[in-house]
């Protein structure tokens, strides 16, 4: 035999002893998990069938994410489809949305649509700041192949698309010592840190500072990485009161005055209710890193539920009062957070407002499609009326008693693409605010892990080894190429409506088409007082 025919042999020899060491040592695993499984008391599929059990199970956890990239069509995921979740990264990455061939709306199902006019405006004729461009950076893209997308990032410059100073709106200008001027139509919606990490929240910060908008706190307080892009600030304040409270959890009124005096802190909210969560927040411990308890007042590492109401107020008057006195300290605008669950129930508190003249300067309208990183299914899914049906009884309760010039009507609930947010503006809110549609935008895949500390792509996360994904130079800029872009589409939604501006949308731009395909005015539904969603 010679030395090639020996070489062969031996390496067939090891392959053979390689295999069987490894059926022995696969064999002696399964047997030991069969051994286990037919003993455990808990899982009854787990004692008749251990090894399909355990197939079952596989499949069960990674099911979520086969329907996801597989099996669902564009339209299907919850709660938010993969068309959606495109749009939002490709206005993110390439500041821009064009589309080939059609929509993918399915247009046999009821809905709501943009009235266009006889003859357009041109762009020219457009009351838009465009005066300042915003630098910021894109990707172009090189080449698009089946196993990779090529592509580079490169400097570019965005008209703003703001609104001009006569159209800005003013919110608290007869009530505070120092109103808010707003320009821009989006903004960001309530997102705390410690729900998401502090490179989220810096990317959120530094995106929208260019961008031209303010950001909301959300209830876990003023954090430096809000502060740290230099964006304007709506400072929410929850039940826990967290960042403005006394060791005995009361609130501080000398915390409040530390706040106010910050030139980024543009107004205070109070948070009565959120879309999702009817109830107060919620952080799991493994989130309250020492700086998160720092800030918030409480103890690291110790899960945290704030109560479901304020104890400084419990009907209209202590809560004007209370209201009137952060007004007085901060001298800035001070609104509330607000679920409609009911017309009898909104129309209870405008109807005080309108009796004593007394009034938030602002109610931000949550629908109870929004979001959360922590809640109860039962409570998600139906407590809390949507955002369209809860905008057309705002809208027509304070024109009913004449009070809703004195208030700013703020709307949030899955208002994440240019043609929702005119449908919102054009059912009565001054302004939009976006949450999960900002998350998408610095990287959020929808795994669903907000609560777990386990976000795999280090929004919804304060685990520095899982945040190391998000580089803030990076995603800053598709946060900023996001909210441009909305308003940018937003203008061209005007403009074909006859409009020089998006200000100027009004329930008359916006029609229902039903099952029946009748088309009906939004004022019609108003007068039916129909609840809508929309498809």
């Amino acid at each position: 035999m010679n030395g090639m025919s020996i070489f062969v042999t031996i390496g067939i020899g090891f392959i053979l002893l390689m295999s069987l060491i490894t059926i022995v040592f696969i064999s002696v695993i399964l047997f030991k998990i069969r051994k286990n499984d037919l003993s455990q008391t808990q899982h009854s599929i787990r004692r008749n069938f251990p090894v399909l059990a355990r197939i079952r199970y596989l499949s069960e956890h990674i099911g979520p994410e086969l329907r996801q990239y597989f099996f669902e069509g564009d339209h299907e995921g919850k709660p938010f489809s993969r068309i959606d979740f495109q749009f939002i990264v490709k206005a993110g990455k390439y500041a821009k949305t064009i589309i080939a061939f059609g929509s993918k709306r399915d247009f046999e199902k009821p809905g709501f649509y943009i009235r266009n006019a006889f003859f357009a405006k041109q762009i020219n004729d457009l009351h838009a700041d465009n005066a300042v461009l915003i630098q910021t950076r894109k990707y172009v893209e090189d080449k698009d192949t089946l196993f990779a997308r090529h592509e580079h990032s490169e400097k570019a410059q965005l008209k703003p698309w703001r609104y001009w100073d006569q159209d800005a709106i003013i919110m608290g200008k007869d009530t505070c010592r120092t109103p808010f001027v707003i320009k821009s139509p989006v903004a960001m919606s309530g997102m705390s840190y410690g729900a998401l990490g502090d490179h989220a929240i810096t990317a959120l910060s530094y995106g929208l500072k260019d961008a031209g908008t303010y950001m909301n706190t959300g209830e876990g307080g003023l954090s430096p990485h809000h502060l740290k892009g230099g964006a304007d600030i709506i400072v929410q304040i929850g039940p826990a009161k967290f960042g403005l409270r006394n060791p005995d959890g009361s609130f501080s009124f000398e915390e409040l005055r530390k706040k106010a005096i910050l030139p980024q802190v543009k107004a205070f909210e109070l948070k009565l209710g959120q879309g999702a969560k009817i109830r107060g927040g919620h952080i799991e411990g493994s989130k309250v890193t020492p700086e998160i308890a720092e800030i918030r007042g409480v103890e690291p590492y110790k899960t945290v539920d704030s109560p479901n109401r304020f104890e400084e107020f419990h009907d209209m008057d202590t809560m004007m009062d209370f209201i009137e006195q952060i007004r007085e300290v901060s001298g800035k605008p001070v609104g509330i957070k607000l679920v409609i669950g009911s017309e009898e129930t909104f129309e209870e508190f405008v109807s005080y407002m309108a009796r004593t003249n007394r009034h938030p300067d602002f109610i931000t309208i949550d629908g109870g499609e929004g979001g959360t990183g922590a809640t109860y299914q039962a409570m998600a899914d139906s407590v809390g009326l949507p955002i369209k049906a809860a905008l057309m009884i705002a809208q027509r309760v304070l024109k009913k008693y004449k009070v809703r010039e004195k208030v700013t009507l703020i709307a949030s609930g899955k208002l994440f693409s240019p043609d929702r947010i005119a449908i919102a503006l054009s059912m009565g809110a001054d302004v939009v605010q976006i949450a999960r549609g900002l998350m998408i935008a610095v990287g959020c895949i929808g795994a669903q892990k907000c609560h777990s500390n386990e976000c795999p792509v280090g929004v919804a996360t304060t685990n520095p080894k899982l945040q190391k994904a998000l580089v803030i130079d990076e995603k800053r800029y598709r946060v900023t190429n996001y909210i441009t872009t909305l308003r940018e589409e937003l203008y061209m939604l005007a403009a074909a409506a006859g409009l020089t501006s998006p200000r100027q949308f009004s329930e008359k731009y916006i029609v229902y088409v039903d099952q029946d395909l009748q088309v009906k005015p939004i004022n019609q539904l108003q007068q039916e007082k129909e609840l809508l969603f929309i498809s």
